[in-house]
This record gives structure tokens, C-alpha cells and sequence, in this order.
């Protein structure tokens, strides 16, 4: 089966004990996770974010019959890291600023409700369940298990985590890639991010990305060629015009672009439009 043709909603082995969860579209909300079975348990990579997606991720995740050890976060963002309470016995790794994140302030839930509509209604069991804080942080490249390698990265954010299996030759990406959806780089920098991606594309032959189907080096090549139209101003007529969410999400990375060639780290204005702010 090609990796173009994974099912959705289920959980799926691209690898020798190398599983994922694809959720359909990958827009605003609807992301991927992942499965690796090791030694000693599986580690979870990413949780989805709210019950309707992360109940049956967990109930397939249980099914296979083996102690779930560790959740690795890839970054902070709630469609990533919603559904970590359905692992409560697990070890959480993730980066300093995700656990920061975590750790934070209580959640957002008006803005998640605008940007977010479609989920609305669970956001509010959301706000009084939480999430999980992280207890392992990421700081450096190392081997996490006998399979896993786990890359602290910049790019999408400033805490970006990526999970490489390198026997299975898979990397599970997180937001670092969107195949066939506009990436969002709201909190991130296009410019560092698009030179994270061409080290990216060569790391493993199969990618896991934060949203869309599955791709390679080359899906990670033209995110980056995307990711320098917008540090560049304007992006041009190409491949990505049939990418999902594209007029929104143009604005907003070339805003962030421009916010920092400025010397200003802050929200772009049409984020905040999308967040029901200004």
C-alpha cells in the first residue's frame, strides 16, 4: 500500500512496530500521531486534542496489548497535546518551552472556539480536564529508547521535538511538515524553519507530519520552498495552490516573516483576526 493511501482514523503500521493515526483534511484542529513499539512498551508521539479524537487513538493505542511507557510532545500546541490525559500512567517528555506552555496560564478556550470552530462544543470539557504537565524535558538529541531518537529542533516553534526511528527509517515531523495543508507558522520563523527542512528531508526515507498524509524528503523540500516565498514577501503560483488553507494562512506566515525581519517576536495581526481578536 502506498504511503498515500494510509487509512485514516485508524491506526496504521507504515513500519515494523511503527504506527500512525491519521486524521483526514489536517486542517485547524486535525492532526497526526503515532505509535513505536519497543522493548519495553510503546511511546505515543502526540495525543490529538479533544475526546472525539484522542478516545479511539487511546482504545486503538490499548489494543495492542503492551504498556504505554512515554508520550513524546512535538510541540505545545492544544490539537497536539489535548488528549494526554488518556495516557495518565505515561511518562511525558517534551521540550522546555512546551513544558513551560503546559505549565502555564489556564487555557484559551474563546480563542481555541474561534479559530476552531468545528470542536467548539468539546473545548469546554476540555478547559476543566487539562493537560498533562511534562515530567521528562527534552533538551538535547538523544536516544530515548533502543529505536527512538528524539531531535529538539526550531522552525514551527521555538520547541519544536521531532521522533526519528531510525531502524524503520520513518521520522515522525510534527509541525516541522504540513503535506498538502498551508503550513501555520503563527509562533515560528519561516526563514530558520525553511533551512530546518532541508536538513529535515533527508533525515528519513517515510515522514509523519503534523497534518496531511504521510510524504518524504521531497513533500519536506517544498514546505521549505514554500516557507522562503513567504520570508520573501509574496508566494508566487506553484505547487501549493492546492494546499488547504491557503489565503488565511499566507497572511499570517508572511506577516511573522516581516514581524521579524523587524525585530518584532509578536503575533501577526491576521493570527489574531483568526483568534477572534482585533
Amino acid at each position: 500500500m502506498a504511503a498515500r493511501e494510509i487509512p485514516t482514523n485508524t491506526l496504521f503500521e507504515i513500519g515494523d512496530g511503527v504506527f500512525v493515526w491519521l486524521q483526514p483534511g489536517g486542517e485547524s484542529g486535525v492532526s497526526n500521531a503515532g505509535v513505536v513499539v519497543d522493548d519495553d512498551g510503546l511511546t505515543v508521539i502526540d495525543t490529538l486534542m479533544v475526546r472525539s479524537q484522542w478516545e479511539p487513538f487511546a482504545a486503538a493505542v490499548g489494543a495492542l496489548g503492551a504498556p504505554i511507557r512515554r508520550i513524546v510532545l512535538t510541540h505545545a500546541h492544544i490539537d497536539h497535546v489535548g488528549g494526554t490525559r488518556a495516557f495518565p500512567n505515561a511518562a511525558v517528555y517534551g521540550s522546555e518551552q512546551t513544558s513551560d506552555l503546559l505549565d502555564s496560564t489556564e487555557m484559551p478556550i474563546d480563542a481555541y472556539k474561534h479559530f476552531m470552530a468545528a470542536f467548539a462544543d468539546e473545548f469546554d470539557e476540555l478547559a476543566v480536564i487539562g493537560c498533562r504537565p511534562v515530567t521528562h524535558l527534552v533538551t538535547d538529541a538523544a536516544q530515548l529508547t533502543g529505536r527512538i531518537e528524539v531531535l529538539p529542533v526550531t522552525g514551527h516553534t521555538s520547541g519544536d521535538v521531532m521522533v526519528l526511528v531510525d531502524d524503520a527509517d520513518v521520522l515522525f515531523a510534527g509541525d516541522l511538515c504540513f503535506f498538502g495543508v498551508t503550513p501555520l507558522g503563527f509562533q515560528g520563523d519561516p526563514a530558520t524553519w525553511a533551512a530546518t527542512l532541508d536538513v529535515v528531508a533527508d533525515l528519513a526515507g517515510t515522514i509523519v507530519p503534523g497534518h496531511g498524509p504521510v510524504g518524504d524528503g521531497d513533500d519536506a523540500r517544498m514546505v521549505a520552498e514554500y516557507l522562503r516565498h513567504c520570508t520573501a514577501g509574496a508566494v508566487p503560483a506553484g505547487p501549493w495552490d492546492a494546499w488547504l488553507e491557503r489565503d488565511e494562512r499566507d497572511a499570517i506566515n508572511i506577516e511573522r516573516a516581516a514581524l521579524l525581519r523587524a525585530g518584532r517576536d509578536e503575533m501577526p495581526p491576521a493570527m489574531l483576526r483568526a483568534i477572534g481578536f482585533g
